[in-house]
């Protein structure tokens, strides 16, 4: 059993009798949004929030009958993070998941749903935040990257950890084939983070995260 499943089993609990809804947002293929839907249980992927129209993950979104919504980037991030702010209020979603959204929120998005935002990225923040991740764990040399699930603050890749899981480099590791490894942890540790979030067994204090299995 690797690191990221022995996380999942130790907080794994029946799911609730009434899912929380989640608003999911996206910009790519939506890898991470799959690995969601497949493992929805005290959770539902109820919202996909889009900023690009052709986003291949609106079409996972739309197979499972979740409600779609494209905000198309316009270059202004206030404006933008505003319409974001308007469309998840309108759907109502307890928890806003990013999901390889590749947009940065402002300070809006923080004000209106302080805690309720949560992010994945691929390394042991604060290692190596912001883009390219992967490339720069390589360029470094490490011999240990992996995945951090975190609150969202209004710093890039700067809020409370929530969890993490090793990932080591191998020797002839490329780009590819280490973000490969990653994303298979990704799969796994998050559905088990918004489970837990949706069940309100994870409570934040300042930078401290714990989890109270109830």
């Amino acid at each position: 059993m690797d690191v990221g499943e022995a996380i999942t089993d130790a907080y794994t609990s029946p799911p609730l009798s009434q899912p929380i809804d989640i608003a999911v947002l996206v910009s790519g293929s939506g890898t991470n949004l799959q690995a969601l839907i497949d493992h929805q249980g005290s959770y539902r992927v109820a919202t996909v929030i889009s900023d690009r129209v052709d986003a291949p993950a609106l079409d996972r979104a739309r197979a499972v009958g979740a409600e779609t919504v494209v905000v198309p980037w316009n270059g202004d991030r206030d404006d933008f993070t505003h319409r974001i702010c308007d469309a998840l209020e309108r759907c109502g979603a307890a928890w806003v998941v990013l999901a390889g959204f590749m947009r940065i929120l402002g300070p809006e998005a923080i004000r209106r749903f302080p805690d309720r935002i949560v992010n994945i990225h691929p390394s042991l923040l604060p290692a190596f935040p912001g883009s390219n991740a992967v490339a720069q764990a390589l360029a470094h040399g490490v011999k240990q990257t992996g995945v951090t699930v975190h609150f969202v603050d209004e710093q890039v890749d700067h809020g409370p950890i929530i969890a993490q899981v090793p990932v080591e480099v191998l020797p002839d590791d490329d780009e590819d084939a280490l973000h490969a490894r990653i994303r298979r942890q990704e799969h796994v540790i998050y559905p088990a983070v918004v489970d837990a979030l949706a069940r309100g067994e994870i409570e934040v204090s300042g930078r401290r995260v714990e989890w109270r299995k109830r």
